[in-house]
């Protein structure tokens, strides 16, 4: 029997304050969070680049706390991908940040999430394809939040370009990708990302991208948004009823995960592996559906 391609389920960063009690074990010291997380889960995405780039220590420290054979995916700085920077110091100042990982043979992937601000166009295209070529040489994985690139023509170009399709689940509200489980590039890798359904409070937050297609050019971090790196992240503040105003405070139901967990398998026939990512990391939720997807997967036969 041929060996059946991984599918790799984790979250979307793991340092979180709020996880204590839902995930995490009373007590633990954010310093041993990532020693726990790797008993359970073979892959993360580092988000807190996106809000700074750290010096190449920070990601030796974290990539010397993980076993042979595990995989991180780093986002991009917000530079790149809301501002378009193509400023040198930008990328070199990246690529020494991601060396330890790389070097370790941990680097499995980066991740460039694009705003809602980002519409499909000529221009939009070049600037992908100038992405990819400037970036170190691992899979790049694109995720856009505007429908206007939920087109056939748009994967057939990415697969060209040798550029990694990210499938997200997000509310069903106008103008947002829909949920369209792709696998694009020469790398055969499947990537999902998954949000939460939060219709309600998706376009509260200030800073965030806006449907008049309105976007700051650096989001305010909130503590659903912060990765591994920060120490200072604090659970996001409640809103005036007392209940979270977050986007990503969303608690998937087993339905909803077999719908996606169908969408996984479909994907796993093309891709030589998968990610699949959960951020919806309000009080350990995204912890919650990543384990409760793993089970399903497991009983589809998949894991």
């Amino acid at each position: 029997m041929p060996e059946r391609p991984p599918i790799l389920v984790g979250t979307s960063g793991y340092s979180f304050p709020d996880w204590i009690g839902p995930f995490y074990p009373a007590g633990i010291e954010r310093s041993k969070m990532l020693d726990y997380y790797v008993r359970h889960f073979p892959a993360v995405e580092v988000n807190a680049t996106y809000y700074r780039i750290p010096p190449p220590g920070t990601l030796r420290a974290m990539e010397r706390k993980t076993p042979d054979g595990f995989q991180f995916v780093v986002k991009t700085h917000h530079d790149m991908t809301h501002d378009q920077s193509v400023e040198p110091d930008l990328y070199r100042a990246f690529a020494r940040a991601v060396e330890p990982v790389l070097a370790a043979g941990k680097l499995h992937g980066l991740l460039a999430q694009f705003p809602y601000a980002f519409r499909r166009s000529a221009e939009n295209e070049a600037f992908l394809l100038e992405l990819k070529r400037r970036l170190p040489d691992v899979p790049l994985f694109v995720e856009f939040r505007h429908r206007s690139w939920a087109d056939e023509e748009v994967f057939d170009r990415l697969d060209r370009a040798g550029v990694g399709y990210v499938s997200v689940d997000e509310p069903d509200l106008p103008g947002l990708m829909p949920p369209t489980a792709r696998v694009t590039g020469p790398d055969g890798i499947g990537y999902v990302r998954l949000h939460g359904r939060n219709k309600e409070n998706w376009w509260r937050n200030p800073g965030r991208g806006r449907p008049d297609g309105s976007a700051a050019a650096a989001p305010a971090a909130d503590a659903a948004d912060f990765g591994p790196l920060f120490a200072a992240a604090a659970p996001p503040a409640p809103g005036p009823s007392g209940a979270s105003r977050d986007r990503y405070d969303y608690l998937y139901s087993e339905s909803e995960l077999r719908e996606w967990a169908e969408k996984i398998r479909v994907m796993a026939v093309k891709a030589k592996k998968t990610f699949v990512f959960f951020n919806n990391c309000h009080v350990g939720q995204a912890a919650t559906g990543a384990k409760l997807m793993r089970r399903l997967l497991e009983g589809e036969g998949l894991l």
